[in-house]
Order: structure tokens, then sequence, then C-alpha cells
């Protein structure tokens, strides 16, 4: 081989060699061409933005949230490891919350279904009704009567109470009022010799002597031994 023939081989390789460099260059300058356009608009589009927060922002303000921020380091780091633990506590109640946002959701249309919040809402509706209808006085003296009610109904929950008003609310059924009649004093007389009328008007004085009590401050009148009436 020729030393022209060496020379034009060498030539050959290192065309080769800049063939890639010169496409490389090539498309460098396509995109220079490309981008001076599209910089040239981007550099007017930021100065068109930056003209609308001119009069709030200065480079002094920069400065000033810089310096800011290193004096503040330490708490931006107790920031972020306080923002590790909600995201370790988050981590740790979130099996618990996919058990009981479910039940809760089931419990609270259980609650649906029975009517429970609407009897919720309707007491609302009613507390709104009493609160235009009434002052905090009346309120005050409400509570007061409703207290006072209240130690009534204790009262009629002792045994001897109970059993008492059952007959009394019995006595309705019994009465036939059709039958009834005007009676004079021989007649009322006559009437004593039923024994269930003797036995009612022995009823009727014992009310009236425990009726009698009202008087005392609510004391029994009874003496220690019973009076015999006849």
């Amino acid at each position: 081989m020729t030393n022209e023939e060496l020379i034009i081989e060498r030539l050959d390789r290192i065309e080769k060699q800049l063939t890639p460099i010169s496409q490389t260059a090539n498309g460098i300058k396509d995109l220079r061409e490309d981008l001076i356009p599209l910089s040239g608009q981007a550099f007017r589009l930021i100065a068109r933005e930056l003209e609308d927060v001119e009069s709030s922002f200065q480079l002094e303000d920069l400065m000033g949230l810089l310096k800011r921020t290193l004096r503040s380091v330490k708490h931006i780091i107790f920031a972020m490891e306080q923002l590790e633990n909600i995201v370790d506590l988050v981590a740790t109640i979130e099996p618990l919350l996919k058990s009981a946002v479910p039940q809760m959701i089931n419990y609270l249309d259980d609650l649906e279904q029975k009517g429970v919040l609407r009897i919720i809402n309707a007491t609302l509706d009613i507390r709104a009704k009493v609160a235009t209808a009434y002052t905090a006085e009346d309120i005050d003296q409400i509570g007061d009567g409703a207290v006072a009610l209240l130690g009534l109904t204790k009262k009629l929950s002792d045994a001897q109470s109970i059993e008492f008003l059952e007959k009394l609310s019995n006595l309705p059924s019994q009465i036939d009022l059709a039958s009834a009649k005007p009676v004079g004093p021989i007649g009322m007389l006559g009437a004593l010799s039923s024994k269930e009328a003797r036995q009612g008007l022995g009823v009727l004085m014992e009310l009236t002597k425990a009726m009698g009590s009202l008087n005392n401050g609510g004391r029994s009148s009874k003496s220690d031994q019973p009076e015999i009436i006849a």
C-alpha cells in the first residue's frame, strides 16, 4: 500500500469520526435557532409577570426571607420531626381506622333505621321552639318545676302509693253513673246499711284525716291510738 493510499484511508477514518460531531453541531445550531424566538418570548412573559408583583416584592424582601429562613432552621427541623411523628401516628392508626370507620357507619345506619337520629333532630327543633317562646328566666323556673315533679314522682314510686293508685284507677270501670239517683238524708241512712257503703265511708274518713295533715305542714295528725268511728 502506497503512502497516498494510507493518507486517503486515514482521511476517511477522520471523516467518519468527525461526521457525528458535525451532525451534533448542526443539531445544536438548529436547536439554538429554535430556542432564540422562544427565549425572547419567555423573557418578555417573565418581565410582564414580574411587573405585576413589582410593587409588592423587592429584592430586599428576598434577602430578608433568606435570612429569616437561616435563623429558623432549628424550627424548620423541629416542624419536620413533628411531621414525621404525625406520619408515623397516621400509619399506626390507619389499620384501626379501616375497621372502626365501617363499624361507625353501620352504627349510625342502625340509629337511622331505628329513628334515633330523627328523634334527635326533633329534639333540637323542640329546643329551638322553647328558646323562641321562653326567656332564660322562664327556662330556669321550668327547670325548678321539673325537679319538683321528679320529687313527687319519686314519692309516688313507693309500693304503697303505687298500689293505692292502681286501685284508684279501677274505680271508673266499677261505677255505673246511669244508675245514680238523687239521695236525701234518709236515703243516705238507708245506703249505709250496705257493707260496701260503710267501707267506702271508712275509706273516705281515712282520706279526710290524711288531708287534714296539709294544715300541719305535711305531718300526720294520727294519734298513737286508732280512733274508732261508730
